[in-house]
Formats: C-alpha cells, structure tokens, sequence
C-alpha cells in the first residue's frame, strides 16, 4: 500500500502540500506551547501569529526555488514559479498587516517607525520589510521597469536573504514568545535550513557543476531567427532527459556568476554525447547565440520539467500544439519518438508568422516518413498560393483536426502566453478532458 502511494503522482502532490503546511504551521504552534507569556488581547496576540507565520511563508519561499527535484515533478517548474509568486505576494501581505493590526490597538508602537531613535529590533523589522517590499516589486514590475534578468536575479536572492534574516533577528530581538531557549533553537534551525537551501542553489550545486563541463559543438541557423546550440559533455557522460524538458543554461562563464537561462533541449532525449537547444533571438542573450564560437565551455543544470509525452506511455497518441519557437519541445519530443520507433499517431499543429519562419521545417517533412505523424501548419501571413490553414489556432480550426474521440488523446500546447490561453479556452470549449492538457510556458522568471 506504502508504495502505490509514493508512485501515485496525485499522492505525492497531496504529500507535499500537507508538508508544506505543516512546515508554516508547526514552528508557530511550538512557541504556543507551555510555559506561553501572560495574553496581551486578541488583537496583539492575532498580529504575532501572523507575524509567525508571514516569516515561516517567507522561509519557505527558498524551498520553492531549489529546484528539489521530488517536488518539481510532481507539479512541474511552471506550477511551482507561478505558486512562489503568489504565495511571496501572500507572505509579504501579511508580513505588513502584522505592524498595521498593531499601530492601531497600541498607537504608540507608532513611536518604532522612527529609525535613527527606535530599538535594534525595530530597526530590523523596519529594514526586513523594505527588503521585501523591494523584492516583490521588482519581480512584479521588472519588464515595466527593464531591469535585465541577471543583475535582478542576483539582487533577488540577497533581497530574500536580508528579509528572511533581518524578520528572525527581529522576532528574537523582541522576544516575548521566543523567550525560551530551545524555542530560539527551534526556529534558529527552520531558518538555517531555509538559508542553506539557497546556499545550495546558488553556491554548493554552481561549484559542483563546475566539474561536469560541456563544450559547444556547432550553433546552427535555423528558419524563423531560431539557432541551434548543440553541445557535447567533456570529462562525464552527459545526461539524458524526458522528451520536452528542459535545463538552465550557463554559457561562456562559471556558474557561480548566476547567469544561467532556461531553454528546452530540441534534440534526441535519449542521446548522451549531444544536447541541443532551439534557441531564437528576442532578448540580449539570445541574440548573442549566433555569435558563440565552438569550443566555448557551457554548464547544464537539468534535466527539469513535466512537459514530456514519458508521463503517458499508454494514451493512443498525441496532440502537439506549438507557436514559434514553442516547436523546441515539440521537436524533441517527435525526433525521439522516431529513434524509438513509437506507432503512436502524432498530430502537430504549428502556428507561424509566414512560411519562412517554419522552424525545423526540413526536419519536420522528414520524420512524417518515420513516425505516423500529421502536420497542419498554420501561417498568420500567407502568400496568394498557400492552400493551408491561415489565421490563428481558433476553435474552428482545432476542431477541423483533432480526433472526434477527444479524451483519446494527450494535447501539449507550448506558444506565447496570448495563443497558449486561447487554445486552452478553445480545448475546453471543445470537451477535451482538462487533465488531458499540459503547457509549457516560456518565461520562467
């Protein structure tokens, strides 16, 4: 029974929630225990708890981003960014209501907020928050306010750091439920842990990656202002990985530099000695891609993600819905779906600005000889000639060409966030079975 459990993803997710649950609601509920200080009010009392539990939200917040593996898999990494933000925005809510619910019963707490004469604990408080504020708000509002993604990353992590660190030495600096001694302990290891994990992620697994080197074998141009980085271990075996996943990338530096971005690898998921990534030219790092010479070092951290067909080896075959560079996953999936001979039918429908931009078009023709593969380009630009589809994946045009039989099928859908929510509203609209739709989103950060 134990091991149906701990196979059963539904179960594992449910695992990890109540663990995650647990984890915010134990360390409060331990300075509760007996001998607990003389009651202040409802109100006071009402603050500290949430005071308790906004920090233990906000330690959490690390376990979140450690890519720990176990976890990543049972919701996927797109699931897990989504509820860190949220539950960030969440935290830092009640981490500010908690001084708010207090000014108002006792005004003269108001007294804390000037710095230069408040006690050190204020003080911390004071700066903890701001950290905080300053953190939420720039993840919120980075593409308005065009902070480039490495220096915002960098300031991320030292931002949560201060605001985890400064929060604790506050709630020990005041002290009314923290009087005791194995208390301090208590949450003095909560916060270690939650500190190494970002000392993990950010130096201990960067140092050990160092020592699993690839070397950029070619970069290839493809249609649709797309480049082919391929590399090839050197020293180590490589890895293979789930057709659709995908993996953070450092180019032309060390790891520890932070400067890592997430591509999906586009080639062969069981082929060790070669990894590549469809990668199109949109921001600074990426238009550089053209212009990275062989021979460059690289460092993978990977692989990661549940977009991949692995997960539904009994469904009777598969429905791929790509936009653009949204192909990336797609290819990987069909290219090691022919190595492996699968006879499953594929359906791609692939959504394009013009013929020119059909990414992995020569490819795409080849492998409708190897695999039962069918595939419906859709151009939003098309030449007088043209006798295919036009326009945008709508409704219509989905259900001119996916099974009648709808919960027959696995549907992936990997575009630009606009298409992907249509066609998602588009597949309910026509019945296909919710859990039967996966996505795959580009921006992760």
């Amino acid at each position: 029974m134990r091991r149906l459990f701990m196979q059963s993803p539904i179960a594992l997710a449910a695992l990890w929630i109540v663990a995650y649950l647990a984890i915010i609601l134990l360390p409060m509920a331990a300075v509760l225990l007996h001998p607990a200080p003389a009651a202040r009010g409802f109100w006071t009392e009402f603050s500290v708890a949430l005071g308790f539990i906004g920090l233990a939200l906000m330690a959490l917040q690390f376990v979140l981003a450690a890519r720990v593996n176990r976890i990543e898999a049972s919701y996927g990494i797109d699931i897990l960014i989504q509820f860190h933000r949220y539950t960030s925005i969440v935290a830092f809510g009640i981490v500010v209501i908690h001084p708010l619910i207090l000014f108002v019963v006792q005004p003269d707490t108001l007294d804390l907020l000037n710095f230069p004469e408040a006690p050190w604990r204020a003080r911390l408080a004071v700066t903890s928050v701001l950290a905080f504020f300053v953190m939420v708000a720039t993840t919120i509002w980075r593409k308005p306010l065009k902070i480039p993604y490495e220096p915002w990353r960098a300031a991320h992590s030292v931002l949560a750091v201060l605001a985890v660190g400064l929060g604790f030495g506050h709630a020990v600096g005041v002290g009314f439920y923290l009087s005791q001694f194995w208390k301090v302990v208590l949450w003095s290891g909560f916060m270690v842990m939650a500190l190494w994990l970002i000392l993990y992620v950010r130096v201990v697994k960067p140092l050990m990656m160092t020592k699993r080197p690839y070397l950029v074998e070619e970069v290839v141009e493809q249609r649709g202002d797309v480049w082919t980085l391929a590399l090839r271990p050197q020293g180590h075996d490589g890895f293979t990985f789930e057709p659709g996943q995908f993996a953070w990338l450092t180019l032309g530096t060390t790891p520890l530099d932070m400067r890592e971005h997430p591509f999906s690898m586009s080639s062969n998921g069981d082929r060790r000695d070669r990894i590549e990534f469809g990668i199109k030219a949109l921001g600074d790092f990426t238009k550089r891609i053209k212009d990275v010479k062989p021979g460059t070092k690289a460092y993978l951290d990977g692989p990661y993600g549940v977009f991949t067909t692995e997960r539904y080896w009994d469904t009777a075959g598969f429905v791929l819905i790509a936009g653009g560079v949204g192909i990336t996953p797609m290819h990987s999936i069909l290219i090691t779906a022919a190595e492996r001979q699968d006879d499953r039918p594929f359906l791609l429908i692939y959504s394009v600005s013009s013929w020119d931009d059909i990414t992995y078009h020569e490819d795409l023709e080849a492998l409708k000889e190897q695999i039962d593969l069918t595939i419906v380009y859709v151009l939003r630009h098309a030449d007088d000639d043209w006798e295919g589809e036009t326009g945008y994946v709508d409704k219509d045009l989905l259900e001119r060409h996916i099974p009648r039989h709808r919960g027959s099928r696995q549907y992936f859908i990997c575009a630009a966030p606009v298409m992907m929510e249509a066609v998602e509203r588009a597949l309910f609209e026509l019945e296909v079975p919710v859990t039967h739709v996966h996505m795959e989103h580009f921006n992760l950060a």
